[in-house]
């Protein structure tokens, strides 16, 4: 088997990349929602897999990994190396998840992060009533995510920080600052309605930043011991952030029992090795769409399990095709697994231009893992056509 082309539109919001062979056989992935603009990084890549044959997937890998770089940038290598996994569990009439050793679980526990309602105001009623409202989903989540401090509209609050939010063009949370006593409270607070809510019926989770400084964040973390959340995520880097920080994250998490997390914005293991080695964090989140796939993933999954981390992976921008990648390598991690963050497709048509999903996803908080050849989870060409761009005509030709 030979890859004929290799192209890429955006439908909707989420560039999608498709493997075309010489046998007839179609691979996808898709990119986050947020990231329209990685069309032509994903296209340059589409000369140096010509010509090679798809199911040889590490093969194709050695030749464009090395051209990543983290978030956003890590995206193109990521959803090209889920396009592969997806054409070589077709061509072998098998779920991806068999070419990845098998799976332990028949079921993979999600958590959401990404149904959420819009708040317009910033209290402890206000993060209460918004938690009340996330745990009465019909998916039963059993852990839910919320957003605050820097990784919020909070930020936005006149004298939330020592400093000003800047509006910013791209998506991301890149504002940083000193908190005052009066926003730590405030958080702190918000936190303890969140858990009179939830009760330990439902695990809550803390989208923090980036932005803390270190002393900040080792407040606000021992300040919330006493409410066992899940963890805090990306406080001091994390989502588009050029770096670890690991001795930095090391420090603070030695210094408090609230479980501290990061990762999503990292590419390729050799950037997780000091976090991981050094127990710098109780949980990594890489994203399969950005850290350089899910064969990738799976490995730091390991890794991580040999130093007693756990494994929560992000995803919520990643839409459907990146639903089916998630279900499939998080069915053969090992039992450092948590939950991945679960991804919507960002428009409600999504889940009509493909096949191979439940009409219920979700059932108390788990999935069941898909059969289907390949990542499980197909483009349906008649029905995506009349979301393709103009210039995007030929995308299924």
């Amino acid at each position: 088997m030979k890859i004929t082309d290799m192209k890429c539109a955006v439908i909707g919001r989420n560039p999608v990349v498709r493997i075309v062979t010489d046998q007839g056989i179609s691979g996808f992935g898709a990119a986050e929602s947020y990231k329209p603009y990685l069309k032509p990084f994903i296209l340059q890549f589409r000369e140096a897999l010509i010509g090679e044959d798809p199911t040889d997937v590490e093969r194709c890998m050695l030749k464009i990994r090395n051209r990543g770089a983290f978030k956003p940038y890590g995206a193109p290598i990521s959803v090209i190396e889920h396009a592969l996994w997806d054409v070589a569990g077709k061509a072998a009439g098998v779920p991806v998840y068999k070419l990845l050793g098998g799976k332990v679980r028949d079921q993979v526990r999600c958590y959401n992060g990404a149904f959420r309602k819009p708040m317009t105001e910033f209290t402890p009623e206000a993060y209460a009533e918004n938690c009340k409202w996330m745990m009465d989903l019909p998916e039963g989540f059993d852990i839910i995510k919320q957003g605050i401090g820097f990784h919020s509209p909070m930020k936005s609050i006149p004298g939330f920080f020592y400093g000003s939010a800047m509006p910013n063009p791209f998506h991301g949370h890149n504002d940083s600052g000193p908190l005052p006593e009066r926003s730590l409270s405030l958080m702190v607070d918000c936190v303890a309605a969140m858990k009179d809510v939830l009760g330990d019926k439902v695990g809550l989770a803390l989208d923090c930043g980036p932005g803390w400084f270190p002393a900040d964040a080792l407040r606000f973390a021992r300040a919330i011991e006493k409410h066992n959340v899940m963890w805090c995520e990306d406080m001091l880097t994390g989502d588009y952030s050029t770096h670890s920080n690991a001795q930095t994250y090391r420090d603070l998490t030695m210094q408090t029992t609230t479980p501290i997390h990061t990762g999503e914005q990292i590419y390729l293991r050799n950037n997780f090795r000091e976090l991981i080695e050094t127990q710098a964090v109780n949980i990594v989140g890489p994203d399969p769409a950005d850290v350089g796939g899910i064969a990738e993933l799976k490995w730091i999954a390991e890794y991580a399990h040999l130093h007693g981390i756990l494994m929560a992976p992000h995803g919520t921008g990643n839409g459907v095709l990146g639903l089916a990648a998630l279900i499939q390598v998080c069915a053969t991690l090992p039992a450092n697994y948590i939950a991945f963050e679960y991804p919507v497709g960002t428009d409600p048509w999504w889940y009509d231009i493909v096949e191979g999903l439940p009409k219920q996803i979700v059932k108390n908080s788990m999935i069941d893992v898909i059969d289907r050849p390949g990542m499980g989870v197909d483009l349906i060409p008649e029905a995506a056509k009349r979301y393709l761009l103009p210039e995007d005509a030929d995308f299924f030709d």
